[in-house]
């Protein structure tokens, strides 16, 4: 499978730890590295209001506006890490969370992207992503059929040539009961483009599979050794464990 290693929240705000994890995608084999392109205030408000707490889960008791803060890469990053990446010979590319990002990325020529989950409804940006004409990945993990084929159809129609779409189990860590890996199959029969897995389980066994599933994709996160202050380490794998798929 094309193998992408998923960076996410795991540099803890430190862009050395950002290319520490570009390295090790590049040596142990990953097909290409993503980052995450937003700010806290294009995300939510800075608000210490119940509600924006988080009640249970992996995050509990965090406020919303701490883990974009602490999770999000800088925009300031954004022109080294694609240079870095560039110099080692690895692909790199991002999810755009908003009109600004996606401006962003354009600037620095991004090769394709990604639409996260909970943005599979967000019917401008992907029409603002498709009209780059770069591939576009979409991930399923919070959408039913109707959503899923609403967004292709808005890819489509916009300019996206090459589309993806990743089966998806958006709890964080999922449960190795969370996921139907039949699913592969039926998105690639209604969709008819390339399907893969973004996977947020804590073991490969998942991932594994779904490539005997029809995978073509898999997306895993990716942390430092020995490392747990990532607020995704829970449920990433290191840099040796991404050799287990090639």
């Amino acid at each position: 499978p094309f193998f992408i290693a998923e960076i996410s929240a795991n540099h803890s705000g430190n862009i050395a730890n950002a290319k520490k994890l570009i390295k090790a995608a590049k040596k142990n084999g990953a097909d290409a590295v993503k980052i995450q392109t937003y700010r806290p205030e294009t995300m939510t408000i800075n608000s210490r209001k119940n509600i924006y707490k988080i009640k249970n889960g992996l995050w509990k008791n965090k406020f919303i506006w701490d883990l974009y803060k602490l999770g999000h890469t800088p925009y300031e990053w954004h022109e080294e890490l694609f240079k870095y990446a560039k110099k080692l010979g690895i692909l790199i590319f991002s999810t755009p969370f908003d009109k600004t990002a996606v401006e962003l990325l354009t600037k620095l020529k991004c090769p394709l992207y990604k639409v996260a989950s909970f943005g599979i409804t967000d019917l401008p940006l992907i029409k603002k992503i498709a009209q780059t004409k770069k591939p576009m990945i979409i991930s399923t993990g919070m959408a039913n059929l109707r959503e899923i084929r609403e967004a292709v159809n808005t890819a489509r129609k916009y300019g996206c040539k090459h589309l993806a779409l990743l089966y998806c189990v958006s709890n964080y860590p999922s449960k190795l009961e969370d996921f139907n890996l039949h699913n592969i199959q039926i998105l690639k029969k209604m969709f008819r483009c390339t399907v893969g897995l973004s996977d947020h389980s804590k073991e490969n066994i998942v991932a594994i599979s779904s490539v005997a599933a029809g995978a073509e994709i898999v997306e895993k996160h990716i942390g430092l050794e020995n490392d747990t202050s990532g607020l995704d380490s829970e449920f990433s794998i290191t840099g040796n464990e991404i050799k287990k798929f090639k």
